[in-house]
């Protein structure tokens, strides 16, 4: 990212009293070992060894078997019954989806106090994007382009969690994706891998902290190890092909750097990865992640993921999956039981190692004893967060307004001038359908604010605000709330259509007809087919699935106490038949060329135009900003010493040419126009975002090394390269940045 950080320390002042944080993609980590956050724990392995040493094997095998409490995300029921009956045996590691002190105590005294060995139990749940409090959606917090959101999230997410039993999360979802049809699209930061990198250490961090043991972290997961971003048609669970150069490039960054930044827990992915299920794929699990990264954290499989190796026809039979997974690199079962129930068996014949399985054995009770549950296995449930704190609330409304993203504005309708009578309409006007998916316990205890509310209350006592499609004759201007519901975003929740569900577009059509000024405000989580009515919207905000604080939030941006600043962290296709449309695309041989419009022997469709609606980076504000051409420190440097670890700068001035304060985020861009491999004709490698003031200039520094300019190879062990040559350097306000600059590598 870039060097200015004028608009993060406006952020971090406003979340924690004036004092900042280190800022994400700055300083050095908490943890860079690569050991997953699980470092200075020398004189536990000699603790671990001797615990091993005094385990049978259906306590080892136990330690690897995670089971689900009352609450069921996924197929089958809940493991209640069994869970206790395996604790007080002392042959269950892990629970996930039980929920309260209370609760999650008294299985653990079973565990602590009634089994043999006493080693505590721990207990996970999807803190994805917030616990009691609910943050935007992950694909919303990244189209801040602020790092620091995600880490207030987790930090505020992870305060909550812990102090109700829960010691891990399996958050951060990273699976770049190019796929708006898939549903987790929803989770994830969206189509490119630096941008996703930068927001899964900053949640990382958020999560985990410098300590893992103290009452307010919980342990993070990245996941889904790896690709499933690129499931065939968007379809959930599906088969991903990818070459090893595009899966170094494209879907491993991300995972690279949440375990840079300590992230002490790995999900492996549901999908098949060129032909091997991702829960049976050593080359992955094994030889990148523990070997060739010296991750030392565990890998956990998700939910049947190791029975699943049936259906997929890659496993004979439980037994066979159960051993497969093992050797593969998988530490711990979610749910199915094949490793606890054939494993023993498996010992004896000799189709597993025990070398394996106290290896795998080790990897959790490394997790247990960085979050201090040796000692100290219980939640103290006075201290027990019940409802979200009003601090956690102003968090939660801060973030929301700050991922919004101004798609139009014309005529500058907005901010909405004090005194206009409102009328708001539309399925989400006055919907509690804001948590977005994968929200925490708190979408059914606590109703997020609702726009209609949120609308009320910005307006003040002396403006009239109107609710339902016949109050928009009286208005002065109408708010069309439109969008999806959670229900239809997130996993298990492909979609092959697009538009606005349920006939929406009439409505906007409706509206427009009777020729009021109006706003669409959009409720979503994923990008979505516009453009049957987007013309004829003068102005456009998409607001996401905004949490908790969402009425709030979005009333602030349209009354203009908070101006956008937000882009779209993933491009908006115009059709359905367009995807998968993305910014960091190949060039082709015959690439689209505006200046030949007539040439239609391109890549492209005959009956849609070649670029997107809205594109990656994209995003409008209440004032203007320029910015200027890219000046590097250099303009020649050598390959040999970029991988030697040399550096340099490139410089861009960005100026607010308008009449009020707002948010701009430069962004930098590379492009290698020859190389031994075919490269993205644009690649993201950088991004600031500043606050500025009417008439402000500032410049943003973006430091720029090997790693940003060399690229992965298709050789499996791992080939990564720097190449001589011209390369191409791009900074603007959006992925489609036409001011440069060149630095030839030499």
């Amino acid at each position: 990212m870039g060097d200015g950080g004028v608009g993060r320390r406006t952020f971090l002042a406003a979340m924690t009293g004036g004092t900042t944080a280190a800022e994400p993609g700055t300083d050095a980590p908490a943890h860079d070992d690569g050991r997953g956050g699980l470092g200075g724990q020398a004189g536990r392995e000699d603790d671990i060894r001797k615990l091993i040493a005094r385990m049978t094997v259906p306590e080892k095998l136990g330690q690897l078997q995670q089971l689900s409490w009352t609450g069921a995300t996924g197929p089958g029921g809940s493991q209640t019954a069994e869970a206790e009956e395996a604790a007080r045996k002392g042959q269950l590691g892990s629970v996930l989806n039980i929920i309260g002190a209370r609760h999650s105590n008294a299985l653990q005294r079973i565990a602590v106090e009634e089994s043999r060995l006493g080693i505590p139990l721990v207990f996970g749940l999807d803190v994805i994007h917030g616990f009691w409090t609910t943050f935007p959606i992950p694909l919303a917090q990244a189209a801040s382009f602020d790092p620091e959101v995600a880490r207030v999230d987790a930090e505020v997410s992870a305060k909550e969690a812990r102090s109700n039993g829960v010691h891990w999360t399996f958050s951060p979802m990273m699976d770049v994706t190019h796929e708006p049809r898939w549903g987790r699209i929803a989770e994830s930061c969206g189509e490119d891998p630096y941008l996703t990198a930068a927001f899964a250490a900053a949640k990382t961090r958020g999560y985990q902290g410098d300590d893992l043991a103290a009452q307010d972290r919980i342990a993070a997961c990245a996941k889904h190890f790896v690709a499933y971003g690129g499931a065939e048609g968007g379809r959930d669970y599906n088969t991903v092909d990818v070459s090893e150069s595009r899966l170094r490039n494209m879907y491993l960054p991300p995972f690279k750097a949440a375990l840079d930044a300590g992230c002490a827990t790995v999900m492996a992915s549901f999908n098949t990865l060129s032909g091997i299920p991702a829960h049976a794929n050593s080359h992955t699990l094994t030889g990148i992640l523990k070997e060739e990264w010296g991750f030392e954290g565990l890998v956990v499989s998700d939910w049947n993921g190791v029975g699943e190796l049936l259906p997929h026809g890659f496993a004979a039979d439980g037994a066979d999956a159960g051993r497969v997974a093992l050797d593969a690199g998988v530490d711990m079962e979610m749910v199915s039981t094949h490793l606890a129930d054939h494993g023993a068996e498996l010992l004896a014949s000799g189709r597993i190692e025990e070398d394996r399985l106290d290896d795998a054995v080790a990897r959790v009770l490394r997790v247990k004893y960085a979050l201090g549950l040796f000692e100290q296995p219980y939640a103290r449930e006075e201290s027990a967060i019940e409802v979200p704190t009003p601090a956690a609330r102003k968090a939660a409304r801060v973030v929301a307004a700050r991922s919004m993203v101004l798609l139009k504005n014309e005529g500058g309708l907005l901010p909405v001038a004090p005194g206009t009578s409102v009328a708001v309409v539309g399925p989400f006007a006055d919907s509690r359908d804001l948590h977005g998916t994968w929200a925490g316990p708190g979408w059914e205890k606590f109703p997020p604010v609702s726009v209609l509310a949120g609308i009320k209350e910005a307006a003040g006592p002396g403006a009239k605000v109107t609710y339902g499609v016949g109050a928009t004759e009286r208005a002065d201007l109408v708010v069309v709330v439109v969008g999806e519901g959670a229900a239809l975003s997130g996993e298990a929740a492909a979609r092959s259509d697009l538009d606005l569900p349920d006939g929406q577009q009439d409505l906007v059509a409706a509206v427009a007809a009777t020729g009021k000024p109006f706003v669409v405000v959009l409720l979503n989580g994923r990008p979505l087919t516009v453009g049957d009515w987007i013309e004829s919207a003068p102005a456009v905000l998409e607001a996401w699935h905004p949490g908790t604080e969402g009425g709030h939030a979005i009333a602030d941006v349209l009354y203009g106490k908070v101006n956008p600043g937000g882009k779209l962290p993933a491009s908006f296709p115009r059709g359905v038949g367009q995807i998968p449309v993305h910014y960091n695309h190949e060039n082709t041989g015959r690439p689209f060329d505006p200046r030949t419009p007539d040439n239609t022997f391109i890549t492209g469709y005959l009956d849609i135009e070649r670029t997107p609606q809205f594109p990656f980076g994209y995003g409008l504000s209440y004032t203007t900003f320029e910015a200027g051409t890219p000046t590097a420190s250099v303009s020649r440097v050598a390959a040999a010493d970029l991988r030697r670890g040399e550096t340099f700068t490139v410089e861009v001035e960005v100026r607010n040419t308008g009449e009020r304060e707002g948010d701009e985020v430069v962004q930098l861009y590379l492009h290698d126009p020859v190389a031994t491999m075919v490269q993205p004709v644009r690649r993201l490698r950088g991004f600031e975002r500043v606050t500025l003031a009417a008439g402000e200039r500032t410049v943003v520094r973006f430091t720029l090394g090997a790693a940003d300019i060399g690229f992965w190879t298709n050789a499996t062990d791992g080939q990564f390269v720097v190449e001589p040559g011209e390369l191409e350097i791009y900074a603007g306000t959006s992925s489609e940045a036409r001011e440069r600059c060149g630095v030839v590598v030499e």
